[in-house]
């Protein structure tokens, strides 16, 4: 066989849920008609780059400055870094500085690169459920265990949970708020009773980090300020993405920024340095790193997306799901009407052309989620169809 035994058993076990109803989706597309189609199943953003992004990009590529394509530092422009670390210390009030700051390719590269420069064969990572599926293969990819712990009915944070999977081989916590897939933030009690429980493991002699994803930390609504992790906890690793609040998701371009409280930081960028290399990466894309360096303090429309989440919700009350309304991101989560949701995921894509994802991609099953960063007219569109599926499961309806 051309593949390995490994990858074989990924493709049969966990062909990501996502891509598999995205796939769906452009056959049913091919079938029925784009339009007659109302695809929620991949978090790929509608909206485009803020215009002084762009117009910003163009000066760049006729800037008639040499070497602005060649190789860097792995770690990334000295400059950007320090553009990102100032930023940085007026956000948390911690003293950020360039070498705390390490440009990556995303958040998928970032959480690759700090994974394999961390975790020895048997490090256990925990993970909060619902959560984004490729974290068990980043952390499955360099020896670790993932161990998955069940967050409460509203989808924040159980102390309890996290506190009875902590072992000796406990390395860290990878946190994903807000998350993916269920739009929650968790919020300012549950991240300090985290870290209270972090440092008495501490107290204890025992160091567990904190790793963030923090993709969607400028989506936020409702006024909700995200909780400060770095001024809660030293062990903290936040790896952002400009993906989603600049509208760059095929630009792959992200950082990850390292507590100046962590003791030992430089011998973690040299582990870091290396990895990237190893991983195949080398260096965050140059022409992006200029560009993301610019633009820390700039995001698309926050208020569209809450335009679009408000709307969203209204027509899943409407139809009689039950579902925890988002803070953050663009995905919601409902409860699925019957037990097994990839039955339900199913009739809604074959009754209704409604592509969304089946809750088990998350690591839950009897929900669903849907992304949407789509245009509104997608929304709207799809009301009838929710109404319909509600009368069906809610009402009793044909």
């Amino acid at each position: 066989m051309i593949i390995s035994n490994e990858m074989d058993q990924l493709i049969k076990d966990q062909e990501g849920w996502t891509r598999r109803m995205f796939e769906e989706g452009i056959r049913i597309k091919k079938l029925y008609g784009l339009d007659a189609v109302c695809d929620f199943s991949l978090g790929n953003p509608d909206t485009e780059p803020p215009e002084t992004l762009r117009k910003a990009l163009i000066d760049m590529l006729s800037s008639p400055e040499v070497g602005t394509h060649r190789y860097m530092s792995n770690n990334g422009y000295e400059d950007v870094r320090e553009n990102i670390a100032e930023y940085l210390r007026e956000v948390h009030g911690v003293p950020f500085t360039a070498g705390h700051i390490f440009m990556t390719v995303g958040c998928a590269g970032g959480l690759n690169v700090i994974l394999k420069s961390m975790l020895n064969p048997g490090d256990e990572v925990i993970v909060p459920t619902p959560f984004f599926w490729e974290f068990k293969n980043y952390i499955n990819n360099f020896g670790g265990i993932p161990k998955f712990v069940e967050t409460k009915e509203d989808f924040q944070l159980d102390i309890g949970n996290i506190e009875a999977a902590i072992t000796k081989k406990t390395k860290a916590i990878l946190i994903n708020s807000p998350n993916n897939p269920t739009g929650a933030v968790y919020n300012e009690e549950s991240m300090k009773q985290l870290a209270s429980l972090l440092n008495s493991q501490r107290e204890q002699g025992q160091d567990i980090y904190i790793i963030t994803d923090d993709a969607y930390k400028k989506l936020v609504y409702d006024g909700i300020r995200m909780p400060n992790v770095f001024q809660m906890y030293d062990l903290v690793l936040s790896v952002t993405s400009h993906s989603k609040d600049l509208a760059l998701a095929g630009e792959r371009i992200g950082y990850v920024a390292i507590s100046p409280n962590i003791r030992d930081m430089d011998l973690l960028v040299s582990a870091m340095t290396i990895a990237i290399r190893v991983l195949g990466f080398v260096n965050a894309p140059a022409l992006f790193q200029r560009v993301a360096g610019k633009f820390q303090r700039t995001s698309v429309s926050i208020a569209d997306y809450e335009k679009k989440r408000d709307t969203l919700y209204a027509i899943l009350m409407e139809a009689g799901f039950e579902c925890v309304k988002p803070q953050g991101a663009f995905y919601m989560f409902p409860k699925s009407p019957i037990p097994d949701e990839l039955e339900f995921v199913r009739t809604l894509q074959q009754e209704e052309r409604i592509m969304v994802v089946p809750g088990r991609g998350f690591g839950r099953e009897g929900y669903f989620r849907i992304a949407y960063c789509v245009p509104m007219e997608k929304i709207i569109k799809a009301r009838e169809g929710f109404l319909r599926a509600g009368d069906r499961y809610y009402r009793g309806g044909k």
